[in-house]
């Protein structure tokens, strides 16, 4: 679903227009070519930005398009999650900053001011959520940390669940993922199989709004139970809930991490050969199933090298 504008000329016009586009989630594609997935309500919206720009002055076209100059599906659903990443980074770092003065012990003025901004953080990300199209990575990161700090600041306790609380308890699931898995959850993936459950069966749904069944497990998404906690990547919150020490997982985890997070904590030299491997690998194949195979057998081999490394 595109709109195409030509702008009026009054600046303060153009900039409510842009605002109003980016409000509703909306990508430029090219100049002046927006771009929403097609739904009853992406149509209504459009057509209101519409009017407004005729009304302003300007002209504009509501388009329902399957294919724009070449452009494929799979690079604008890149674009839409590179633009939320985007967004959610900002939140992100403005968290870290926020996490820095949320010590332990709290005089209740401090408490209370802290509290005033990480509510104001949180419906930042439910903002950016409500248009995160195609489940942009950036989430996890923000709702681990918005996690981290409430219970720093409300002084609540980290408790896992019961239902997951031994490696007994993880046994013969069905294990839950968001779609489109990139380097935190291949990387999940593999270590559920490899040392976690060895009959796991995997399932890819939407990024949000999925009702678990009986013996399912979520992992790297909304309400899972395996997620981002603070500023620790579901690999590793996957290694530490479930006590995995094997020689060469710790490395793995700070690659992983690196990558997933984006803020150079570990700085290991082999991570960015693997994150070139990992974004090849995503751009090839779009079926996650083949994504998991493939990834699968590139942490097969990194474990066998950091075992044998020692590092």
């Amino acid at each position: 679903m595109l709109i195409h504008q030509i702008p009026p000329e009054p600046a303060y016009l153009r900039v409510k227009i842009g605002r109003r586009l980016a409000k509703l989630g909306a990508v430029a594609l090219k100049n002046s070519v927006y771009v929403l997935p097609r739904s009853d309500a992406a149509v209504e919206d459009f057509q209101w930005v519409r009017r407004e720009l005729v009304e302003g002055g300007g002209e504009a076209t509501v388009i329902d398009a399957q294919l724009v100059d070449g452009v494929s599906d799979s690079d604008i659903e890149a674009l839409f999650r590179d633009t939320r990443d985007g967004e959610y980074r900002e939140v992100v770092s403005a968290l870290r900053a926020l996490a820095k003065g949320a010590h332990t012990k709290l005089s209740e003025a401090k408490r209370a001011e802290l509290a005033h901004e990480l509510a104001r953080h949180e419906r930042r990300v439910e903002e950016i959520a409500a248009v995160d199209f195609f489940g942009a990575s950036g989430r996890e990161v923000a709702t681990g940390l918005l996690g981290e700090l409430r219970r720093r600041i409300h002084g609540l306790e980290t408790q896992a669940l019961d239902a997951v609380a031994s490696l007994a308890d993880c046994r013969k699931r069905v294990w839950v993922t968001r779609a489109g898995i990139h380097v935190d959850r291949i990387a999940s993936a593999w270590l559920i199989r490899r040392f976690i459950d060895p009959e796991a069966r995997f399932k890819f749904v939407a990024p949000s709004g999925y009702k678990p069944a009986k013996r399912e497990l979520r992992f790297d998404m909304a309400e899972a139970e395996f997620t981002h906690e603070g500023d620790t990547c579901t690999f590793e919150v996957l290694c530490a809930r479930m006590q995995l020490q094997a020689q060469g997982l710790r490395a793995i985890a700070e690659i992983v991490h690196d990558i997933d997070l984006k803020d150079g904590k570990f700085e290991r030299p082999e991570t960015t050969g693997v994150a070139a491997l990992i974004a090849g690998l995503a751009l090839r194949h779009r079926d996650d199933d083949t994504r998991l195979e493939q990834g699968s057998e590139l942490f097969d081999q990194l474990l066998a090298y950091f075992a044998q490394k020692r590092g």
